[in-house]
């Protein structure tokens, strides 16, 4: 990795992490190749208005997913990699995962900007959040208002979380690193834009090439624990 040549100017590392790097841990991608999520649409799980229109079945899909995600599916090296990582540089996660991976390997600094599976909010103010690890449902409501409660979870056409917060981050970072992401869901997939305007250097990680390829410095191509273990060898190295 030429373009790592000075890691000395590296202080702090920008990481956006997508569905590839918690494959291995056995949580499988949302969208399948047909463009339906565990078969169902996305227009049905995955929006406010498909959670109106049929909550039953928004309440079941995301309770499915809470009790696979909390039924043993541990962090891997991929994840162990990056927290290893902290000892060495400032390390600031941007995952697109609604999983607890990034924080049961250790990793400190995470920011979810699509939400949290292991959380659950209130309809009517979205400050009022509360950890949910139980099967959510209609009967439920806000312990602070009384209101119905929903997937602490970003749908399409809502805004992700803590995005002010996201681009300060950026703006602090020396360096841009994606992985197990397919650079097609925005903002997200537009994120290494600004590390180009800001002449910062770009590093993907992902098991193929993505849309957005031609836009990075370097690549890995291989599956995320792989490939984060290279470029940790590769940093650690080179700050010795």
């Amino acid at each position: 990795m030429e373009f790592l040549r000075d890691i000395s100017a590296v202080s702090q590392i920008f990481v956006l992490t997508g569905a590839g790097i918690s494959k291995e841990s056995g949580i499988e991608t949302f969208r399948d190749s047909d463009g339906l999520w565990n078969n169902h649409r996305v227009e049905d799980v995955a929006t406010l208005e498909g959670f109106y229109r049929n909550p039953d079945l928004v309440y079941e899909f995301y309770n499915h997913r809470r009790k696979e995600l909390n039924s043993g599916i541990k962090p891997n090296k991929a994840h162990l990699g990056l927290s290893n990582l902290e000892k060495y540089l400032k390390i600031s996660i941007i995952t697109q995962n609604i999983d607890n991976l990034h924080e049961l390997s250790g990793s400190s600094n995470i920011i979810y900007m699509h939400g949290e599976l292991n959380k659950a909010r209130c309809i009517k103010n979205d400050q009022h959040v509360f950890q949910w690890t139980k099967d959510l449902t209609e009967k439920d409501k806000c312990s602070q208002c009384g209101s119905q409660m929903r997937p602490h979870i970003v749908w399409f056409g809502e805004m992700p979380f803590q995005m002010d917060e996201i681009h300060s981050i950026a703006e602090k970072s020396d360096l841009f690193v994606s992985i197990g992401t397919s650079g097609e869901v925005y903002p997200a997939a537009g994120f290494v834009n600004m590390f180009k305007d800001m002449q910062k250097p770009t590093l993907e990680l992902n098991l193929e090439p993505s849309r957005n390829q031609n836009l990075f410095d370097f690549g890995i191509y291989k599956p995320a624990t792989i490939a984060v273990e290279e470029f940790k060898d590769l940093i650690i190295k080179k700050l010795k």
